[in-house]
């Protein structure tokens, strides 16, 4: 592979994976939005009964779903594989803690595409090979 095909295949990822945060969020958001619509009192009511470090804690994994949008194409590529690998864990984990209970069927849906895009990130970071690595065998295991 080319010096110029490395960089080419480093910016498609790149802007594969921010698009895929961008689609994350939106869920993430029309969950919410849907929830709030539905029942809108037991929504006032789960919000009223939230600490500070609760939406403190909410807040801040929002923020790292919005953040991985404009870090997912301004990172190098060690420090991008690697946060896109450790937020998706992150966003799968919340969401998956989440359908505890009986969620609604439409939550269950909502969630189900959540899990599926922030595993895909998971993979499609892990398995983003080094471009600055010139053994295809290295490439192909997604090396520092």
């Amino acid at each position: 592979m080319t010096s110029n095909e490395k960089a080419a295949e480093t910016t498609d990822r790149k802007t594969i994976l921010s698009t895929l945060w961008i689609f994350v969020t939106f869920n993430y958001l029309y969950a919410d939005l849907v929830i709030m619509m539905v029942n809108p009192a037991a929504y006032q009511k789960m919000a009223a009964g939230m600490s500070s470090g609760a939406v403190l804690g909410f807040t801040v994994l929002m923020e790292i779903l919005i953040a991985m949008v404009l870090l997912s194409r301004i990172l190098k590529y060690r420090s991008n594989r690697w946060a896109n690998i450790i937020a998706g864990v992150v966003g799968t984990a919340f969401v998956a803690l989440t359908l505890a209970g009986k969620p609604p069927a439409f939550y269950v849906f909502l969630s189900a595409i959540e899990i599926a895009s922030t595993l895909f990130i998971v993979w499609y970071a892990w398995t983003w090979p080094n471009p600055e690595t010139q053994n295809p065998e290295e490439a192909q295991r997604g090396g520092d």
